[in-house]
């Protein structure tokens, strides 16, 4: 692959938890959660990207989410499950997605909130369209994604390095 072409990064919140009494990291996901993951699953498959690889939270919601999402794939990427997504900021995401092996061109991470809105905005230099203002207007709720695109190197990656092309949330 050349470092000339785009590499595309989704960013993938996971979708509606529950609140059973249990450590936050072993919530699982509510039953509209099940739903508005799989209709993600659906809407990721729209975007025609062909994922090389999926690096998931270890939380129990996000791997679910992540499990009911692909489903929804013609064919299922490599995943990583990644403690180091639960509670990251957008710093240390930027720093685990700068570990990624270049000859990954297309990439969705599943993570939680803040750090996944804050990583959008951060690297996030331009937006296509209107997916910058429908982001900003509507917040980064349950099930939301976003797709950003950059030129270069995994190790290149960078604030303000990405353009947003596309936003997606369940009520859209």
């Amino acid at each position: 692959m050349s470092v000339a072409e785009p590499r595309r990064i989704v960013l993938f919140r996971h979708a509606k938890a529950d609140w059973p009494q249990v450590t936050d990291h072993e919530r699982p996901l509510a039953e509209r959660g099940r739903k508005d993951a799989a209709v993600a699953g659906h809407r990721l498959t729209d975007t025609g990207i062909p994922f090389d690889l999926a690096l998931c939270s270890t939380a129990v919601r996000t791997r679910e989410t992540w499990k009911l999402a692909v489903q929804e794939f013609p064919q299922r990427p490599k995943t990583v499950y990644e403690e180091r997504i639960y509670e990251a900021t957008p710093g240390e995401l930027i720093a685990l997605l700068n570990e990624t092996p270049d000859d990954v061109r297309n990439l969705v991470l599943i993570g939680h909130n803040p750090g996944v809105q804050g990583l959008a905005d951060v690297l996030s230099g331009q937006a296509a369209g209107d997916a910058g203002e429908r982001m900003h207007r509507r917040g980064f709720p349950a099930a939301a994604f976003v797709v950003v695109s950059f030129d270069g190197t995994w190790k290149s990656l960078e604030p303000g390095t990405a353009t947003l092309l596309d936003y997606w949330a369940p009520s859209e």
